[in-house]
C-alpha cells in the first residue's frame, strides 16, 4: 500500500492529508482514482461504476478535468468545473460501448473550505468526537431509507444501492452538491469511496479517525480493515487533519 502524504496552509490553519487506495479480493483492477495535490489544498476521489474500460476511463478523465480546473474561488467556479468533467466524461462515453460514469468526491480549500458531491462516495468529519457526515449519497437506496420504501437490510435497499441517481457521465448533466465547511483546529476529515464506507462501520471510522493523530496511520488502518473485512470492492481514502492556527 503506497501512501501519499501532503501539508497545506489555507485561512491560516496548517493542514495535513494523508491518502491511499487498495485494489481489495473482488476485483483484479481498481476502478477508483485518487488525487492529491502537493501544491493546494486539494483533494479528489472517483469511483468507476462497473469494472470495464467505461469505469475507469470515467474515474480517470472527471478525477483529471476537476484538479485541473477547479478553484476556491466560491460554488460557481465549483460546479463549472464538475460540469467541465460531464462534458468530457459523456464525450468519452461516445467511443465506448458500455456504462460510462463515476462517482466524485472533492475537498478543495481557500479561504474557505468546500466540499463537492456527485454519486456515492463519501466526506465525513470528525470534530470534538462526534464523525458526522457531511455528504448524501446520490442512490435510490438514500431515498428509500429516507422515505421508508424498505429496511436496509432488505434485498431491495441492497439492490437499490447500485442506483445511482446522479454521477458523472450521467446523459441529463445532474449538478453537484456543493457545500461550504469552515475547518477547525482538531478537526479529521475524511474523503473515501464506498469500498470504505460499506466495509467499516460508524463507530469503526469514528474510533480510527479519533485514535490516530497522523492521518498516513489512519489511513494505513483504515484500509487494512477493508481488507480483512474481506476486500469485497476497491478501497480509498483521504484523511485530513487542521491544526493550530499558524
Amino acid at each position: 500500500m503506497e501512501i501519499q502524504k501532503v501539508a497545506w496552509t489555507a485561512a491560516g490553519r496548517r493542514l495535513t492529508a494523508a491518502a491511499a487506495s487498495v485494489t481489495g479480493n473482488h476485483y483484479d483492477d481498481n476502478y477508483d482514482v485518487l488525487h492529491l495535490e502537493p501544491g493546494r489544498p486539494l483533494a479528489v476521489v472517483a469511483d468507476g461504476m462497473g469494472s470495464g474500460p467505461g469505469s475507469a476511463t470515467a474515474g480517470r478523465i472527471a478525477v483529471e478535468v476537476f484538479a485541473r480546473t477547479a478553484s476556491a474561488a466560491g460554488p460557481a467556479a465549483l460546479r463549472q468545473a464538475l460540469a467541465s468533467a460531464q462534458a468530457e466524461v459523456r464525450r468519452a462515453a461516445g467511443t465506448l460501448d458500455e456504462l460510462t460514469g463515476c462517482t466524485l468526491t472533492a475537498f478543495v480549500a481557500g479561504e474557505t473550505a468546500w466540499i463537492v458531491q456527485i454519486g456515492d462516495s463519501r466526506a465525513y468529519r470528525l470534530r470534538d468526537g462526534l464523525l458526522e457526515l457531511l455528504t448524501v449519497d446520490h442512490t435510490i437506496a438514500w431515498l428509500g431509507l429516507l422515505h421508508g420504501w424498505f429496511t436496509a437490510d432488505s434485498a431491495e435497499a441492497r439492490a437499490a444501492r447500485y442506483r445511482l441517481t446522479r454521477y458523472v457521465g450521467h446523459p441529463a448533466d445532474p449538478e453537484p452538491d456543493v457545500l461550504s465547511v469552515l475547518p477547525q483546529p482538531g478537526d479529521v476529515y475524511l474523503l473515501c469511496s464506498d469500498g470504505v464506507a460499506d466495509q467499516l462501520s460508524y463507530e469503526r471510522l469514528s474510533q480510527l479517525l479519533g485514535a490516530n493523530p497522523d492521518p498516513a496511520a489512519a489511513v494505513h488502518v483504515m484500509l487494512e480493515d477493508t481488507l480483512e473485512a474481506g476486500g469485497a470492492d476497491n478501497a480509498t481514502a483521504v484523511v485530513i487533519k487542521v491544526e493550530q492556527t499558524i
